[in-house]
C-alpha cells in the first residue's frame, strides 16, 4: 500500500492519510469543506462546503494519479438531511454524467462542526 499526500488539500486532522492506494484502488479519506491554505471551514453553508470538498477530493485523486471520473463509490455524511438538495446539486455538477454508487447518511455531528463530509473509492484505471 502507498499513502497519498498533497498540499493542495487540507492536512489530515488526525492519525490518518488523505488517501491510500491499495492495488488498483484509491481510498480517499473523508473530506470536509476545509480550505487547505487556512485549515478552516469555508464561509457559507452546505453548498459552499460541498464545493470545497470536491476541490479537495480532486486534488487528492490527482495526487494519486486518477480523477473523479474513476470514482466507483461515494459516502456522504450530512448533519441534516434537510441539506440533501443543496449537497446533491453540487454533487451532480461535480460528477456530470458519471454516476458512482453512493450512500448518504444523516449524522449527529462532524469534525470542526462541518455540515457535510464526503469520502470515496476510485480506480487507477478507468
Amino acid at each position: 500500500m502507498k499513502t497519498v499526500q498533497t498540499g493542495k488539500a487540507p492536512e489530515a486532522i488526525g492519525p490518518y492519510s488523505q488517501a491510500v492506494v491499495a492495488g488498483d484502488l484509491v481510498f480517499c479519506a473523508g473530506q470536509i469543506g476545509l480550505d487547505p491554505a487556512t485549515q478552516t471551514l469555508v464561509a457559507g453553508g452546505t453548498a459552499e462546503q460541498t464545493e470545497q470538498i470536491f476541490k479537495n477530493l480532486r486534488a487528492v485523486l490527482q495526487a494519486a494519479g486518477t480523477d473523479l471520473g474513476a470514482v466507483a463509490m461515494v459516502n456522504v455524511y450530512l448533519c441534516s438531511m434537510a441539506d440533501f438538495t443543496a449537497m446533491n446539486a453540487v454533487y451532480a455538477r461535480a460528477f456530470g454524467d458519471h454516476k458512482p454508487a453512493r450512500a448518504t447518511v444523516g449524522v449527529a455531528e462532524l469534525p470542526k462542526n462541518a455540515l457535510v463530509e464526503i469520502s470515496c473509492v476510485a480506480s487507477l484505471s478507468k
